[in-house]
């Protein structure tokens, strides 16, 4: 949930060459553009009061509460979702077919470039009709496995799942987003995409978007995780330590111990995990490397 980031946008047929085999952000060549977005929304967007967040068009959804904390939207979280929904405007104005948006607190996992490369190339040779494909998340689903996506290496259709760490977007996918009008029934980011792709579990959120017909899939396992997770020296949450969108002395620095966002992270059964993926020969070679 934008814990601290700032979305960066890879666009192109080679995305990937801003991450080098060894997983490690610029240490490969640099081809085609990476575009930083420092939105002065989201800067500015822990200053701005309910008054001046109304006159850009933005409405909260109504009766939205944080399903662990139940406190309204966080300026925070108002920032990050602006960041991330000015990459899709980019996308649609210059017409970019694919692109690969990342925020700027990950880290990347062992062989990144050819494992995503490769999993891309099954994805064009099937002819897979995808909008969004999740690079690095949380996944939030826990009962049972994801759907596999037959003959193709590493992917599953996703469910319910949280965080915007890294994801690849398509043209059709970032203008079936901006079609849903967000602006004006805003809720976070992470909580949006689900309802997009009709796997949030709170149906009062779905009825307000009539069509969710986003085609999401995630990477598994995952190529992209958090340098920090909540707890950990150093972390820092631009969304979770913050103030409420409409009341600034409503803060919203939780008790991280006691969270129980991350006791969820935890709580994967063994009959959950997607065991049945097709494997790609870099997954076992990437766990020899470790």
């Amino acid at each position: 949930m934008c814990p601290g980031g700032v979305p960066v946008l890879q666009e192109g047929d080679q995305l990937l060459n801003a991450a080098g085999d060894d997983g490690m952000a610029g240490h490969g060549r640099m081809a085609g553009k990476v575009s930083l977005l420092r939105d002065p929304l989201l800067l500015l967007s822990r200053a701005m009061n309910t008054s001046q967040v109304e006159a850009l068009g933005i409405q909260m959804l109504p009766g939205y509460r944080d399903p662990y904390h139940g406190r309204p939207l966080t300026k925070g979280e108002l920032g990050c979702f602006l960041s991330h929904y000015n990459i899709w405007k980019e996308v649609v104005d210059r017409g970019l077919q694919k692109s690969l948006v990342f925020e700027d607190d990950l880290r990347f996992e062992i062989f990144f470039k050819r494992r995503l490369m490769n999993l891309m190339r099954d994805v064009e040779r099937e002819g897979l009709d995808w909008d969004l494909i999740y690079v690095g998340r949380k996944r939030m689903q826990v009962e049972h496995p994801e759907k596999a996506v037959p003959r193709v290496r590493n992917l599953v259709e996703a469910d319910y799942s949280y965080w915007t760490l890294a994801y690849v977007i398509s043209l059709q996918g970032a203008r079936k987003l901006l079609a849903a009008e967000p602006l004006s029934k805003m809720l976070p980011v992470d909580e949006f995409l689900p309802v997009m792709f009709d796997k949030h579990p709170v149906s009062e959120y779905k009825a307000h978007f009539s069509l969710r017909n986003l085609h999401a899939f995630s990477v598994e396992p995952l190529l992209i995780y958090p340098t920090h997770y909540t707890g950990d020296d150093g972390y820092v949450s631009d969304t979770e330590t913050s103030v409420v969108w409409n009341n600034e002395h409503v803060k919203t620095d939780w008790d991280r111990a006691k969270s129980q966002k991350m006791r969820e992270q935890q709580a994967l059964s063994r009959e959950a995990k997607n065991s049945d993926v097709l494997q790609s020969p870099l997954d076992s070679a990437a766990r020899d490397e470790l």
